[in-house]
Parts: structure tokens; C-alpha cells; sequence
């Protein structure tokens, strides 16, 4: 496949690949319902509570390693600026260009995302870029550093957008116009 994404196969979001569980709705039969008044209805069935009398806490100092199928969730849901869709479901973001370099025995870990964007043109591959980005500071620990670029031969500018998207400076700068931060805040808005 060459790095092209011109015509785009839209993804159906039950097919991405994901560590979560799928929400299921409980089904109430119609025939069950009403039959018994809300009153008599113990609402603590079903609800154990176990205490444990241990002093075992959970302790902040120990260090979860984070593998691509976590930055992939994270990531996958955020909605296109253009389109009712996510990253995920426009390929855009795809699992197999994450990279994670989480070495526990070093205190920097690393994530590369490479994004796809969806014609080679694409004016808002930057705002997409930022969007990725502040998604990940937001959700990932500090020890984290990013780099998200456009993948190579995908976007006839991805040297500046990238050049753009990883300069500390033009970020920040980013972050404080009110307009750009409504977009991409709208974007977050399908994070999960």
C-alpha cells in the first residue's frame, strides 16, 4: 500500500481494534416491566460491596507501562474537524504507526504517532496533529514525551506540518488562541 489515503475506506467502529470493553445495554424485557412496583424493588441485589481489611493501597510510585493499544484507545475516538467521524474510523490514526518506548528502568518514555491523513492535501492535518497531541498530555503521565508527525509521502506539506506540531513553541503559541483550542476541544468531546 503506498502512503497515500485519497479515497479513504471508512471504518466501522466495531471493527477497530481496541482493548475495551464493548458497553452493553441492559435489555429489560417488556413482559417484566411494570410487574413489580418500584417499591418493592431492592435496589442493593446484585450490588456486593467487599471491604478489605489489608494495608495494601495502591502505590503511586510504581510505573504502568503503556503499549500502543493504549495510546491507539486514547487517540482512535478523537472526532475529524471535517467529518461526523473519529481518526480511528477515517484511518487516520492506526495502530500499526504507534511506537511506545516505556523502559521502566528510564525516567523519559517515548511515543511516536504517525498520522495518515485522509487526501494529501489536507489543510487541517495540523489541527488534527494538535488535537492527537493534547489528547495524549492530558491523558498520559508526565514522563511522556510526544512526537506526532505526518507520515512520510502522505501530505504534500508533512515536513513544515510536522516541523509545526513538534517546535515547543509554535505549540504553546497553539494552545493560547481561543479559537484553534475550540476546535480542537470540540474534537476531544468523542474521547472516551
Amino acid at each position: 500500500m503506498d502512503g497515500k489515503n485519497a479515497n479513504p475506506t471508512i471504518l466501522n467502529a466495531s471493527d477497530l481494534p481496541t482493548r475495551r470493553q464493548a458497553q452493553r445495554k441492559k435489555v429489560v424485557s417488556p413482559l417484566a416491566s411494570g410487574l413489580v412496583p418500584a417499591y418493592a424493588q431492592d435496589p442493593f441485589v446484585g450490588n456486593k460491596v467487599e471491604f478489605s481489611d489489608s494495608d495494601e493501597s495502591e502505590d503511586d510510585s510504581v510505573v504502568e507501562p503503556i503499549d500502543e493499544q493504549e495510546i491507539y484507545d486514547l487517540i482512535a475516538t478523537i472526532s475529524d474537524p471535517e467529518h461526523p467521524l473519529t481518526l480511528g474510523e477515517l484511518a487516520v490514526v492506526n495502530l500499526h504507526h504507534i511506537k511506545v518506548t516505556d523502559d521502566p528502568s528510564t525516567i523519559i518514555s517515548n511515543v511516536l504517532v504517525e498520522l495518515t491523513p485522509t487526501i494529501n492535501h489536507c489543510s487541517l492535518a495540523t489541527v488534527i496533529g494538535l488535537g492527537v497531541r493534547v489528547r495524549l498530555e492530558q491523558a498520559l503521565p508526565p514522563r511522556f514525551r510526544f512526537d506526532v508527525r505526518i507520515r512520510e509521502g502522505t501530505h504534500a506539506t508533512g515536513d513544515q506540518v510536522n516541523k509545526q506540531l513538534n517546535d515547543k513553541e509554535r505549540v504553546a503559541s497553539a494552545l493560547e488562541n481561543e479559537t484553534l483550542m475550540g476546535v480542537v476541544g470540540k474534537m476531544l468531546e468523542t474521547c472516551k
